[in-house]
């Protein structure tokens, strides 16, 4: 992302006071007067440095972001992810954003089709129709058929000029962000250089059909043996950064229950048909669809479920996946201290958060959802307690992590028009199960632990090199130092009988470490274990010291005589 300059703030005047403008109208004066904007961008706008606005509140920030346009919605959207930034309220109002805008006229959505696929629109398509089945901000899609095969497709087609728009404002939210990091106390709470540059980063990805086509193969290959979910073909041919042409899918909206009834199906069956989906996408394959909202979900013949627009997804590691196993576990067992140090292990909070007032929030939350029914779970009203904690505490959930997140609790309210008794708890405690019983696989750990190991192996083993490059330095003159060395064959003789006995203590360390992190989920999963494998640690941990003992002893009985 390239800063903004004093040039391009004169190139961007109107667009910066139209920013400001905004936003000051919204409640935002005291802000910019506090980190100096006006001076920077010399507007003469009747806003004063210490100006005191009425409150910012939730509605008026989302009008704001909805009147500033494309990029700006966006930018709010990515925000209700983040319950470290802003609390709860926010996050609920800018949920609400409406990415609905005119289409662009047909003369240009033609020209670019024409331009991206390089041919003219006769030659590839038998028909297209000019009004667009569906028209947002970044893009809009329009219904056709092919010509060579008579196939009927879906194009979408990146809006002409939008990346010209957002470049711009991100250009211009950069310099922002740089001032507010300055001069505002707003920057002590989060960084906002490093928000806009999550945004860009994102966006930017959104803005890749290329990419949404290879994320919809990835799911077409991730779900070809489930029969009701279908996932639309890509024709690669008619692909580029800005064009997207797959299958088109027909059906009915999954929140459209009486055309649903209607129709002859199963709301009940569709409900857990849809947990399923993403169920599977989040715990199996660690891949997930992030924007499953009403209008890529389609009902299709035969109770089959078509989902469409792969632009947001979530990515979720074996690690995390086990990882949130383990926080189920153990808050099923009650076992605050555990989910404490799972959401260090998960890098939600660091080591220097105050961690007795957030237990105490941790077992308020466990005592009051323990032992409740799973039908009687919502997760949006979990989750909704788990936003106050993350922002009282300051704790930042990874993006990934709170996509999925968010992606439950849209799921869940859709599950719930279809059937007032959608539980997805229900659904998912198998796949859970399935992940605990991965927990206790030594596989699993061990070999993490063995991935460490190596990596100080090889880091060490790096040393007497680095040490032989260094001497060779100084010998050629090269490196000088105000130091006589004398006996450098028999320090670096003394260095590689260190590196080779640090090494395989190393390497005995980082199995017992595999051991140590598959311990406490052997006594998670199966109680009363405890004593007999702690046995064994507390020995391999004996051991490995006894062999510490002896290198250091080997070493200095070895050392280079003086």
């Amino acid at each position: 992302m390239r800063p903004a300059t004093p040039l391009s703030r004169v190139r961007h005047i109107k667009r910066y006071r139209e920013i400001i403008q905004v936003l000051a109208r919204h409640g935002f004066a005291g802000a910019i007067g506090q980190a100096r904007i006006l001076d920077r961008v010399s507007l003469p706008l009747p806003i004063g440095r210490d100006a005191v606005e009425p409150q910012a509140t939730p509605v008026h920030v989302r009008m704001a972001v909805e009147q500033l346009g494309p990029t700006f919605i966006k930018l709010g959207q990515l925000l209700s992810t983040r319950p470290d930034v802003l609390p709860s309220d926010y996050i609920t109002e800018l949920e609400r954003l409406q990415d609905d805008v005119p289409p662009a006229p047909w003369e240009m959505i033609c020209d670019r089709i024409e331009s991206e696929l390089e041919a003219p629109l006769s030659d590839i398509f038998e028909w297209v129709d000019e009004r667009p089945l569906a028209a947002a901000s970044l893009a809009q899609v329009h219904a056709g058929r092919l010509r060579d095969t008579g196939e009927e497709v879906a194009i979408k087609v990146q809006r002409p000029g939008i990346e010209r728009i957002i470049e711009i404002d991100i250009e211009i939210l950069y310099d922002l962000a740089r001032l507010l990091d300055l001069y505002s106390p707003l920057s002590e709470a989060v960084d906002p250089v490093e928000l806009v540059e999550e945004f860009s980063h994102a966006i930017n990805l959104e803005l890749n059909y290329i990419r949404e086509g290879k994320n919809a193969d990835r799911f077409r290959r991730n779900f070809r043996d489930v029969p009701y979910i279908h996932i639309p073909k890509i024709y690669w041919e008619y692909v580029s950064r800005r064009v997207l042409v797959m299958e088109r899918i027909r059906g009915i909206k999954l929140d459209d229950v009486e055309a649903i009834t209607t129709a002859g199906y199963n709301p009940h069956r569709l409900g857990i048909k849809a947990a399923e989906l993403l169920v599977k996408q989040v715990l199996d394959d660690g891949f997930f669809h992030a924007d499953p909202h009403p209008g890529n979900l389609r009902v299709m013949k035969g109770e089959i479920i078509g989902a469409m627009d792969f632009g947001q997804v979530g990515y979720l590691e074996l690690r995390d996946r086990l990882l949130l196993a383990q926080l189920f576990v153990a808050a099923g067992r009650q076992d605050a201290d555990r989910v404490v140090d799972g959401l260090i292990t998960m890098g939600v909070m660091n080591y220097f958060v105050d961690r007795a007032p957030l237990r105490r929030d941790i077992v308020r939350l466990m005592h009051k959802y323990t032992g409740l029914p799973l039908s009687e779970l919502r997760a949006a009203d979990i989750f909704r307690e788990v936003e106050s904690v993350l922002f009282r505490h300051r704790l930042k959930v990874p993006t990934d992590l709170w996509l999925l997140i968010k992606t439950l609790v849209i799921l869940e309210g859709i599950g719930i028009q279809l059937d007032p008794e959608f539980d997805i708890f229900s659904v998912s405690e198998p796949h859970i199960e399935r992940l605990s019983r991965e927990l206790i696989n030594p596989q699993t750990w061990v070999s993490p632990a063995l991935s460490v190991g190596q990596t100080w192996v090889n880091f060490l083993s790096q040393v007497p090199l680095d040490g032989r490059n260094i001497m060779r330095q100084i010998e050629e003159g090269k490196l000088s130092v105000q130091a006589e060395l004398k006996g450098l064959d028999r320090i670096l003789a003394l260095v590689d009988r260190v590196v080779t006995r640090i090494s395989i203590t190393m390497l005995l360390a980082a199995l017992v470490l595999g051991l140590g992190l598959l311990i406490p989920n052997v006594e998670l999963l199966v109680p009363g274990i405890g004593p007999l494998i702690n046995i064994i640690l507390i020995g391999s941990f004996v051991f490995v010291s006894f062999l510490g003992l002896w290198l250091l002893v080997s070493l200095v009985r070895g050392g280079p005589s003086k």
